[in-house]
C-alpha cells in the first residue's frame, strides 16, 4: 500500500515538475514566454483586485512572478513526493495564487471559445487543489505511531 501510495504522488506531482521543467528551461532573461503571457492577465488581474478591494498591488517584475512560481512548484513537488504536507501546501498556495490569474475566464463573455478553454482549464486547476487539501486532511486526520505504544508492548511480553 506504501509503494502504491508513492506511485501516485509521484504521477501527480509530474503535473507541477513538467511545467515547472518547461518554465525554467524557457526563463531566459525576461521571464520567458511563461512572463509574456502572465503580464496582460496579471494587470488585469491587479486592476480588478484593485477596484473590488482597494488594495493596490505593488509594482514589480513579472519573471520575479515566474521564478516563484517554478521555486513553489519544484521544492512542493519534490517534498510532496515524499509525502510531506509542507509539500503539499507549498503546492497548495501556488495553485491559490496562479488559478484565478492563468484561468481568467470571468474576463470572457460565455459564448466565446476562449471561455470555455479557460474554464475547463480552471475547474482542472481546482480539481488539482481539491486533491492537495485531500491529502493534507488526510495527513492530519491519520493517527501516528508513537513510541510510548511500542514500549508499553514490549513491557507486557517481558
Amino acid at each position: 500500500m506504501a509503494f502504491l501510495s508513492f506511485v501516485g504522488r509521484v504521477l501527480f506531482v509530474s503535473v507541477f515538475v513538467l511545467s515547472a521543467w518547461q518554465e525554467f528551461n524557457e526563463f531566459g532573461v525576461d521571464g520567458g514566454s511563461a512572463a509574456k503571457a502572465l503580464k496582460p492577465k496579471f494587470d488585469v488581474f491587479s486592476k480588478h483586485l484593485t477596484t473590488h478591494t482597494g488594495f493596490q498591488v505593488p509594482a514589480f517584475e513579472i519573471k520575479f512572478l515566474v521564478a516563484g512560481a517554478i521555486a513553489l512548484k519544484a521544492l512542493g513537488s519534490l517534498l510532496f513526493v515524499f509525502g510531506s504536507t509542507l509539500g503539499a501546501t507549498l503546492l497548495i498556495l501556488h495553485q491559490l495564487i496562479a488559478t484565478p490569474i492563468l484561468y481568467d475566464f470571468y474576463n470572457y463573455d460565455i459564448e466565446k471559445k476562449e471561455f470555455l478553454h479557460l474554464f475547463i482549464k480552471f475547474t482542472q486547476s481546482l480539481a488539482l487543489l481539491g486533491a492537495l487539501l485531500f491529502f493534507v486532511g488526510m495527513k492530519n486526520s491519520t493517527p501516528r505511531r508513537s513510541s510510548t505504544t511500542k514500549k508499553a508492548a514490549k513491557t507486557k511480553t517481558t
